[in-house]
């Protein structure tokens, strides 16, 4: 399954849906792209649907490290929510849990934003 993503804007936060499968950096380059012209906008705050996701692979885990870290570096912040059973074991293996904000729903991640 091909990888893909999508993009809406909820008051001032990016949520991105992710679909397919998430195994090479190459296929999120577009992503990646995208990442830096909002930040370069001024948005940098986004939330990482992964309700779609299929399959990620290591690889996968590290293109949502690179979108944490841009955020950050920013002055923003990275939210992940709706990670699959299979991924959510990535992330307590990985420790990645520790790292990230997960949440159950996009709702949630939200919310995380208007917290701060």
């Amino acid at each position: 399954m091909e990888f893909s993503f999508e993009v809406e804007e909820k008051d001032d936060v990016s949520v991105l849906e992710l679909t397919g499968s998430l195994i090479e950096k190459n296929q999120a380059n577009d992503m990646l792209d995208e990442i830096d012209n909002r930040i370069l906008r001024d948005q940098n705050k986004f939330i990482i649907n992964l309700n779609g996701i299929k399959f990620m692979s290591s690889t996968g885990l590290n293109v949502l490290i690179m979108i944490l870290t841009k955020a950050r570096k920013s002055g923003g912040e990275t939210v992940i929510c709706c990670v699959p059973a299979r991924i959510q074991e990535l992330l307590v293996v990985t420790k990645l849990n520790t790292v990230f904000t997960v949440c159950d729903t996009p709702d949630n991640a939200l919310k995380q934003f208007q917290k701060n």
